[in-house]
């Protein structure tokens, strides 16, 4: 889907749901880590995350399109349009919009470990961040401790 396809659906769900017109831009932004959309109150654009709609599909991102036209419609009419006011809230009931989105699953990040182990009994020490082995000594014999490479 691209930009052109998503502002046709957004008019689309806003005429449907709303029964009023959408007539400023929604658009995909690729930069949004960690929000479903947003609506912008200056320039009253829809921005949206295309990793919904790769991730959780086209249904996802139609309740995110409506909880974002909720927030639009309503600041335009001059009504509550935050989260938190009633207005905002009861519109979302009205046309069946999610509060929040489904979260996306994060990425597995590999995480660099450093092994140590204690020249004299052999214990192992796993750590998450390195440190100089010559300050410490272990904590089991008190003997010396030297890093390892796994």
């Amino acid at each position: 889907m691209d930009n052109k396809e998503l502002q046709k659906l957004t008019e689309d769900i806003s005429e449907t749901y709303f029964k009023k017109p959408f007539r400023h831009q929604a658009l995909f932004n690729d930069r949004l880590k960690t929000t479903g959309g947003r609506y912008l109150l200056t320039s009253h654009n829809i921005e949206l995350n295309r990793k919904y709609l790769i991730e959780h599909g086209r249904e996802e991102l139609i309740g995110i399109i409506k909880h974002e036209l909720c927030h639009y419609h309503l600041h335009l009419e001059g009504k509550g349009y935050k989260h938190r006011d009633r207005d905002f809230r009861m519109l979302l009931q009205q046309v069946n919009a999610p509060r929040f989105c489904t979260p996306l699953k994060k990425k597995a990040e590999n995480k660099k470990t450093y092994m140590y182990i204690c020249t004299t009994c052999g214990q192992q020490y796993i750590k998450k961040r390195a440190m100089n082995p010559d300050r410490y000594r272990c904590g089991k014999c008190r003997g010396k401790i030297k890093r390892i490479f796994s």
